[in-house]
């Protein structure tokens, strides 16, 4: 089968690139590791100008390619604006890419996915769905259509997976829509991260215990509320250091809190970098801290700190408490600086119990491998559409 992934994610021109393309995030090795399932990929995106300063993954897989269209414009009220024009620039485009594929793969929420889902419900083409954001408290009207629309359309050739998890099944209206957790990381990988953290309290070690976070800067993920636990916190562990890796609207704004607080000595602003980078200052950290607020799917960024045995300092959102809540972190009662300064003084302050909270993570991480992922999407597809999805499968 020849599948086509309609999405949202923009892409760059990258000349190091096999496809031409790269881009962020887990989107690369999850299409990657979708592609080992068909016999050719597609990959219509929003294509970005490429720019010196972009970190990013390229865009591989077994027999993959991508087609790229023109980006979006504007945020919320003029992106909406502007839709219907775009939508005229690109429909030539999309149509023509649909009518060609055997099957269709639509991650939504997004105003792209959501034109490939359209197209393929009304070319009756076997279709993919998967939600990726916070499936049970959906909260926009777009949010409330998508969730709707699988609801009402999902089965037979119409298959959806919800990202998240829980002991309840997505929807009860409808049976046939599953869970599906989220992850960037292979087995190897995960393997290469595990090795156990034994360290002495911080407060007694040579070096300062570290502190990060990975994820879109904004206010709702949580990287203000760790700025403003610092202060506190720099006087039980005056090495204290806190790594923010990401860009986002808000990052000016966390820059001149810390400067406000006086902590900036103690906060790197990394910005965007790619993926073994973020491993990298993940395996150099003491305590992953995520007060997020955010409307949260299941954020893969957790669990690659968990595979790096980084017990995790968040909130009750979506999935966060079935990941944290089996002891491979602190569950905040709420996400204030004071909740989170108390709950890092716990954890390094208590040798015995930093070690068995980082073995849990570990523990936790290793049940969501790349491969375990492909492989229950593969199984699912195959069962909603009666048919091999590759011809001539080689492992």
């Amino acid at each position: 089968m020849k599948l086509l992934v309609v999405s949202h994610k923009h892409c760059w021109p990258d000349a190091n690139s096999p496809t031409g393309y790269s881009t962020d995030g887990g989107f690369p090795f999850q299409m990657r590791a979708i592609s080992e399932l068909f016999d050719a990929t597609t990959l219509l995106l929003p294509c970005l100008p490429a720019l010196p300063h972009q970190n990013g993954e390229p865009l591989i897989g077994h027999k993959l390619k991508v087609k790229p269209i023109a980006p979006l414009k504007g945020q919320d009220f003029t992106r909406k604006l502007y839709f219907p024009f775009w939508l005229l620039r690109n429909s030539f485009t999309i149509l023509r890419a649909v009518i060609a594929a055997d099957a269709i793969h639509t991650p939504i929420p997004g105003d792209v996915g959501t034109i490939g889902m359209l197209l393929a419900f009304f070319l009756r083409k076997p279709l993919f769905v998967r939600h990726c954001g916070n499936w049970l408290r959906p909260v926009t009207t777009a949010e409330h259509f998508w969730k709707r629309s699988m609801i009402r359309w999902g089965g037979g050739r119409n298959f959806c997976l919800a990202t998240g998890g829980s002991a309840e099944p997505p929807a009860a209206e409808n049976s046939t829509i599953e869970w599906i957790f989220s992850t960037s990381l292979t087995q190897r990988e995960l393997e290469q991260c595990g090795a156990q953290r034994s360290r002495e309290p911080q407060n007694t070690s040579r070096r300062g215990s570290r502190l990060v976070l990975a994820a879109r800067q904004t206010v709702e993920k949580g990287t203000g509320v760790v700025i403003e636990a610092l202060p506190a916190l720099l006087k039980d562990f005056p090495q204290m250091h806190f790594d923010v890796i990401g860009e986002g609207f808000d990052l000016a704004a966390f820059k001149q809190q810390a400067e406000r607080l006086n902590v900036s000595q103690h906060v790197t602003f990394h910005g965007a970098v790619n993926h073994d980078r973020v491993i990298e200052l993940m395996q150099a950290a003491d305590i992953f801290s995520f007060p997020t607020t955010a409307s949260e799917g299941f954020p893969k960024v957790v669990l690659e700190a968990l595979a790096c045995g980084l017990p995790v300092i968040t909130t009750h959102v979506s999935v966060l408490p079935t990941l944290i809540g089996e002891g491979g972190g602190v569950l905040l009662e709420s996400a204030t600086a004071p909740a989170l300064a108390e709950a890092v003084r716990q954890c390094l302050t208590n040798p015995e119990r930093y070690r068995a909270m980082s073995q849990q993570a570990i523990n936790t991480a290793q049940r969501f491998s790349l491969e375990a992922w492909r492989d229950t999407i593969g199984a699912h597809l195959t069962k909603a559409w009666g048919q091999s999805l590759r011809t001539l499968r080689t492992n």
